[in-house]
């Protein structure tokens, strides 16, 4: 299966996406706070979201919830009363959780305090301090090269104090309780690729799969990085057998090929479907520890079988984590060719099964069926094809991805072959495969700890 392309309606959608992106840019988030808060409105004023908050605190297995973090203003104010420093220009000129302060210091003081990307002059980049308390600023190199001698008011105002971090959550049933996670981190500011382009594709890809009866119950997660992914997972430790395949949705807007990052496992079926639909012009990189929450959801006390979807790579791209980042570093044929991508990764897992012959010593009579021929529309031969494959594949082992792969037909065609096989009773679907090793020892676990009732 190619790359998906932009579809004849993608430039509307694309453009759709983009104009999205656009209103949650100006928004200054964090960890927690009303950034946080304004930018799930926004979101839930597409989606059914139901919004969370977990208060300041809480323990999630090595970490604790911060106070929460909100922002008036912040600048540093030279001696003619200019803001040499605006938090009001650009968002990026605070570094994210500064504690208030308002005092006086000389250039040299307040140097260590002011941060710059010498490589880059013209960009402001971005910081953070979220468990440490500390203050400072962040600005162009060139424009901290232009301060002068003497003394400067530096004033941030800001709170610090017991709160909730604030997350938002959205499941879409389906037939069956097993669930396809979709992860995407709500925390950074004005970073348009990270990750407002993100949290634009994930709304659009909920908006879509809720149009139509679906096999996955799709649950979707909108948090903030790192403490967002673990307070999920704290909250909902008792039902994660539910995951059967999941997806963290990053950086998806920039110019760059679409990149998938195997999940912990490497194995699982999320892992080689993603490779699938990206193939031939997208790009695998194999699983590691560093990037964004999948680092969490596949830590091994979990091993979800959950992936990671972007273009280019945290780190990979020069504008990362800076005021480069805008919007015009994202195109709406980006953000729709993601979605696109996104979607036929649904349409792939929803159609992906194992199959058992049910008439496996010899080909059986497919021409009495009304399954040998010319019948309908498409190339019958192709047709014809798909359906032997399928019955000489279908023995509880062979998924329908892994017979696409190995016979060189398309996906769709396998897919109809055993829909139709199915219906002429030639074919059932296999029974369910055990949960895995990590799921059952969870489960285990959590009744040893007496959090899930047993049978009486």
């Amino acid at each position: 299966m190619d790359t998906p392309g932009v579809k004849p309606d993608g430039a509307r959608e694309g453009r759709r996406l983009h104009d999205f992106a656009a209103r949650l840019y100006p928004i200054c988030r964090s960890i927690t706070g009303d950034g946080v808060r304004q930018t799930l409105a926004l979101i839930k004023a597409r989606i059914p979201l139901v919004v969370r908050e977990v208060p300041t605190g809480t323990r999630a297995f090595d970490w604790e919830i911060p106070d929460e973090w909100n922002v008036e203003d912040a600048a540093v104010i030279d001696a003619d009363g200019r803001r040499v420093v605006d938090f009001q220009r650009h968002n990026l000129h605070l570094v994210s959780y500064s504690e208030p302060i308002a005092k006086t210091l000389s250039l040299r003081e307040l140097s260590s305090r002011l941060h710059v990307l010498p490589e880059h002059p013209d960009w402001i980049p971005y910081r953070t301090s979220y468990y440490q308390r500390d203050w400072g600023f962040c600005m162009s190199a060139r424009a901290r090269a232009a301060l002068r001698e003497g003394k400067y008011r530096v004033e941030i105002k800001t709170s610090l104090a017991p709160g909730a971090l604030t997350y938002g959550e959205l499941a879409i049933p389906g037939r069956t309780r097993e669930e396809v996670l979709l992860f995407t981190h709500v925390c950074h500011p004005s970073l348009a690729n990270d990750n407002t382009s993100g949290m634009a594709v994930a709304t659009a890809l909920a908006e879509w799969i809720a149009k139509e009866p679906r096999r996955f119950t799709y649950r979707f997660v909108f948090a903030p990085g790192t403490i967002g992914s673990l307070t999920w997972l704290k909250l909902n430790e008792t039902r994660l057998s539910r995951v059967r395949h999941g997806l963290v949705l990053g950086l998806l807007g920039d110019p760059a090929p679409l990149c998938y990052k195997r999940s912990r496992r490497e194995t699982a079926e999320i892992d080689a479907v993603a490779a699938h639909v990206l193939e031939p012009a997208g790009r695998v990189i194999p699983f590691s520890p560093y990037g964004y929450d999948e680092r969490q959801l596949c830590s091994p006390g979990f091993d979800l079988p959950v992936g990671r979807l972007t273009r280019a790579v945290n780190g990979g791209y020069p504008e990362y984590h800076s005021s480069a980042d805008d919007l015009t570093l994202i195109t709406p044929g980006a953000l729709q060719g993601s979605l696109e991508a996104c979607e036929n990764i649904v349409q792939t897992l929803e159609g992906n099964g194992h199959y058992v012959n049910l008439n496996p010593k010899g080909e059986p009579r497919l021409g009495k069926r009304g399954l040998y021929g010319t019948l309908g529309g498409g190339d019958p031969a192709e047709r014809e094809h798909a359906r032997l494959w399928v019955l000489n594949q279908s023995d509880g082992a062979h998924s329908l991805l892994d017979i696409s792969r190995r016979s060189g037909l398309a996906f769709p065609a396998i897919r109809a072959a055993a829909h139709e096989l199915e219906q002429a009773r030639l074919l059932r679907p296999a029974r369910a495969r055990a949960p895995t090793a990590s799921v059952n020892r969870r489960t285990a676990r959590a009744k040893r700890a007496g959090k899930i009732r047993r049978k009486s």
